[in-house]
């Protein structure tokens, strides 16, 4: 009896792991034939590690307990037509007819359950339900969401800096609220002047609100600093506000005081008499002075400390003339005051004011990623998507917080794609985290996301998703730290 049989029955086993010899170059030409296929595509392969990030924190959890949901009630509900918000804007888009582009995306898809997302106006129609209550519903969303991250990163900071600034939106058109003030890019333009305040240590979001484009007055001030301590995490037992001239009024001082605060606000209008013999030099090479004093301005209850540096006038002059002298002192020199209530010499307190410098960067990214956005004619509408555009942006800070830690632990041997991350700017982090292309395929009977082992950021972004996977073993993950969220 004769059998055949092929000689070379041996199994092809091919390297399943990321090889540099898999790479085969291609031939691209005119004559390339093309053809389509059955899997869905996304460029946003990024999205995944948004979805466990929602996950990880129980995010359905505290939207459901924190938000105030308005009275329309959408088909999809209130917590898919927020997160479809919050992806549009975590994506980069900030106008809502942007999801036109993003119906059929097969993450955003996948997300909802969906074979298609709504159509844009059904998002519009959302965000012109929403008005303040909802945008303070917001703020407790945030609070409960960063007491669950700092837990879950194990960031603990007994003494913080808060970081007041407000900004110009300026609008084209005739929304409510807009006022002609202070618009130094487009002069004469209406706008609003939105107050934020952000944490120097982590970078992130804590209050703020939109308002009437109109210099913010000394109630408004104290208002705003007596709502600050409702949303602080519960590891903070000492702050410090640092904040520009716009704050400086009585009414803002003493909420300080009241709150338990440490200070440092620049001055608007007040000439405290400094002592002319107590001007000093930290150091001798700089030609920069120091001085401070207790004053008491007109319509304080108290004296408080003001602290000063004064800088000498750099005058170019040709040697064939004759310059007339100062007749005053004052006029050699420019000043800059502060009120404090710090106890240390007026040069650390200068120099510890200007640290903040960095919030005129946290605003401008802020801005960039929506707040020039008005996507209404109706204030509480657009001040209700300010607050959705923060979030948004929080969400960016502590993903980069939850990156930049994946790539300190053990799994990631040698050099790991995603160092550094946490100190890139919102649009850098978006190429290195999100903007990946992704397939989704079906095996197994189980829908699965797969990722080019050519792009050099898949490996960085495996051990990523493998990371936030170890951390959602847990039932809470964000259980056993320091922090207490109020209401859990």
């Amino acid at each position: 009896m004769v059998k055949f049989k092929k000689s070379d029955f041996g199994k092809n086993r091919n390297p399943k792991g990321f090889s540099p010899k898999g790479a085969k170059a291609k031939k691209i030409n005119a004559s390339t034939a093309y053809d389509t296929c059955s899997e869905q595509l996304s460029p946003l392969g990024g999205l995944l590690p948004l979805i466990k990030f929602f996950d990880l924190v129980g995010f359905r959890e505290i939207f459901d307990f924190a938000y105030k949901a308005p009275a329309r009630e959408p088909k999809l509900g209130h917590y898919s037509m927020m997160t479809g918000l919050l992806m549009l804007l975590f994506i980069g888009f900030n106008r809502i007819w942007h999801f036109s582009y993003l119906r059929l995306d097969a993450m955003l898809c996948g997300f909802f359950n969906l074979t298609r997302l709504p159509v844009a106006s059904t998002f519009w129609r959302y965000v012109n339900s929403l008005g303040i209550n909802q945008a303070n519903s917001l703020l407790a969303v945030m609070a409960h969401l960063r007491e669950r991250v700092w837990r879950l990163c194990d960031l603990s900071y007994y003494r913080i800096c808060l970081d007041i600034d407000t900004t110009v939106e300026t609008v084209f058109g005739n929304q409510q609220g807009a006022k002609k003030g202070h618009n130094p890019r487009n002069r004469g333009k209406k706008g609003y002047r939105p107050v934020l305040c952000f944490i120097e240590q982590s970078r992130e979001y804590l209050l703020g609100k939109l308002r009437k484009g109109e210099t913010i007055s000394g109630e408004q001030t104290a208002s705003f600093i007596a709502k600050i301590k409702r949303y602080l995490p519960g590891c903070v037992m000492q702050v410090l506000i640092r904040a520009d001239a716009e704050f400086q009024s009585w009414e803002s001082i003493h909420e300080c005081i009241k709150a338990g605060y440490n200070f440092i606000i620049a001055n608007k209008g007040c000439e405290p008499p400094f002592d002319p013999r107590r001007w000093y030099r930290p150091h001798k090479r700089n030609a920069y002075e120091f001085n401070s004093c207790v004053y008491q301005p007109m319509g304080w209850q108290m004296p408080v400390r003001f602290v000063a540096m004064r800088i000498p006038k750099d005058k170019k002059v040709a040697k064939d003339r004759c310059v007339q002298c100062e007749l005053f002192e004052a006029d050699r020199y420019e000043y800059r005051i502060f009120c404090t209530d710090l106890r240390r010499a007026a040069h650390k307190v200068i120099a510890e004011y200007d640290k903040r410098a960095d919030v005129e960067n946290l605003v401008g990214e802020a801005k960039r990623e929506g707040l020039d956005a008005i996507p209404s004619s109706r204030f509480k509408n657009n001040y209700a998507f300010f607050q959705i555009v923060m979030l948004a942006y929080n969400i960016w800070r502590y993903l980069k917080i939850l990156a930049e830690l994946s790539a300190q632990t053990k799994q990631a041997a040698g050099r790991h794609g995603l160092e550094g991350i946490q100190t890139n700017t919102v649009r850098i982090a978006r190429l290195r985290l999100l903007m990946i292309a992704a397939k989704v395929v079906t095996a197994s009977n189980r829908d699965k996301v797969r990722y080019s082992i050519h792009d050099s950021r898949t490996p960085a972004l495996m051990s990523f998703l493998k990371y936030i996977d170890e951390k959602r073993l847990k039932p809470r993950p964000w259980a056993g730290g320091i922090l207490q969220a109020p209401g859990w």
